[in-house]
């Protein structure tokens, strides 16, 4: 494994829990983005005949991820937001992100997970697949 080491998911939730707005919040999600071996263009377009991921080469803008996290603290009934992301070369199975959502509501916090996963993995981080 290369990267650096994903925190554990598990510390994360007690922090989230100690955290002043915890009463608040009736649920958690995570994501845990991994580098798979299947290509972009295999898994999203169906393309044939695209070779295995060898690796991935992910790069981020921290501001962006700032700007992406803050919009999420605002969506409706979102009272926690943490996310962790990884960078340099990686290999398939390597923990490409982490993210936590903690809210009130379960419509709330799916919605709040999901956009924000779509918005770092569209606007703040930069993958090229090794092949």
């Amino acid at each position: 494994m290369t990267g650096e080491k994903a925190p554990s998911m598990d510390q994360w939730l007690q922090e989230a829990k100690e955290d002043p707005q915890a009463l608040s919040c009736g649920m958690y999600l995570f994501h845990a983005g991994v580098v798979r071996q299947s290509a972009r263009a295999s898994v999203r377009e169906g393309e044939k005949d695209v070779p295995p991921v060898r690796g991935l080469v992910l790069s981020y803008e921290e501001q962006k991820v700032s700007e992406a996290i803050r919009r999420a603290e605002e969506m409706p009934g979102i009272c926690y937001v943490r996310v962790w992301l990884n960078q340099g070369e990686l290999e398939p199975g390597d923990d490409m992100m982490r993210v936590l959502v903690g809210g009130d509501i379960r419509p709330h916090v799916i919605d709040a997970l999901q956009a924000l996963v779509e918005e770092i993995k569209s606007n703040c981080v930069k993958e090229k697949e090794i092949f």
